[in-house]
């Protein structure tokens, strides 16, 4: 019986360095594991693969395709850094026969991340929905101004927002959006949420950590005509009068495989420039 692992790998195939790497790995791989499946397009359903590990080459917004293409199957997710920042696809391509073989000795640790649901109940029902691992955004968009965005916690109101936008982030989000905001980094393995204001009227307006555990809604009253949601990049919808948009912790994880050597506060160091200058080549 063939006792290998069932990999599969994603990336982006619009970037050439990205297909190239992966025929380069493809034998490396092969050595230790079987492919079952590999999309560098970004758009194959990947829910139904069996499979034990996916090898995702790019960065972090390979990171996420790869994790909407997995949606309710999250697989552990083994990330190779071809991009530059890279905060959850850190390791070299150089790295990855080590680490698969250590994954499947079972000597590494596979690191669970909160995963959010996005639904947008429009007269009671639910007319669009979305699984998302960094941040949902209520935006102003076309005609630009500011707009007014009603809080819920829990069903209860919390408070009004003046402002162009309002992010709900993860953990994993803070360090994207969030944190071109204002808002603060949260380690990545918490379980909590991030409700940040883009712009906010008032500077009174400061980021709030809740529990991920409660429900958060937004609501804009008055959308303008290009007033939209938009889930990890992605426009999900336009906003209609009365729209409630939903937002709780999903039932699956992302998971991503923790190799030796590559510590939170590293990554953050080294991609941050915490050490003095910013680094885009995840050099020490």
């Amino acid at each position: 019986m063939d006792e290998k692992l069932r990999v599969i790998m994603l990336g982006s195939g619009q970037r050439p360095d990205v297909a190239a790497e992966a025929e380069q790995l493809r034998p490396v791989i092969s050595k230790l594991a079987r492919i079952v499946a590999s999309d560098f397009t970004g758009s194959v359903d990947m829910s139904k693969v069996e499979a034990d590990v996916a090898i995702v080459l790019g960065g972090d917004g390979s990171i996420l395709r790869a994790a909407h293409q997995m949606g309710q199957q999250q697989l552990p997710v083994i990330a190779v850094n071809l991009g530059k920042l890279g905060f959850l696809a850190d390791l070299s391509p150089g790295e990855v026969s080590d680490v698969l073989g250590d994954f499947g000795r079972g000597n590494l640790t596979v690191v669970e991340h909160l995963m959010f649901d996005t639904r947008v109940m429009r007269g009671g029902e639910v007319c669009f929905e979305k699984l998302g691992l960094n941040e949902v955004a209520v935006q102003t968009g076309p005609p630009f101004a500011v707009m007014d965005v009603d809080l819920y916690v829990d069903s209860e109101l919390v408070t009004t927002y003046s402002c162009d936008g309002l992010i709900v982030s993860t953990p994993v989000g803070s360090t994207a959006h969030s944190l071109s905001a204002g808002g603060p980094i949260l380690r990545k393995d918490l379980s909590a949420f991030v409700v940040l204001p883009i712009s906010p009227h008032t500077l009174t307006n400061r980021p709030v950590v809740d529990s991920a555990t409660r429900v958060y809604e937004l609501v804009v009253a008055n959308p303008k005509r290009g007033t939209s949601v938009v889930v990890d990049g992605d426009v999900l919808c336009t906003l209609r009068p009365g729209d409630r948009v939903r937002v709780e912790q999903a039932s699956v994880k992302f998971k991503l495989v923790a190799a030796g050597g590559h510590s939170y506060y590293r990554t953050l160091r080294e991609k941050l420039g915490w050490g003095g200058r910013l680094n885009l080549n995840g050099e020490s």
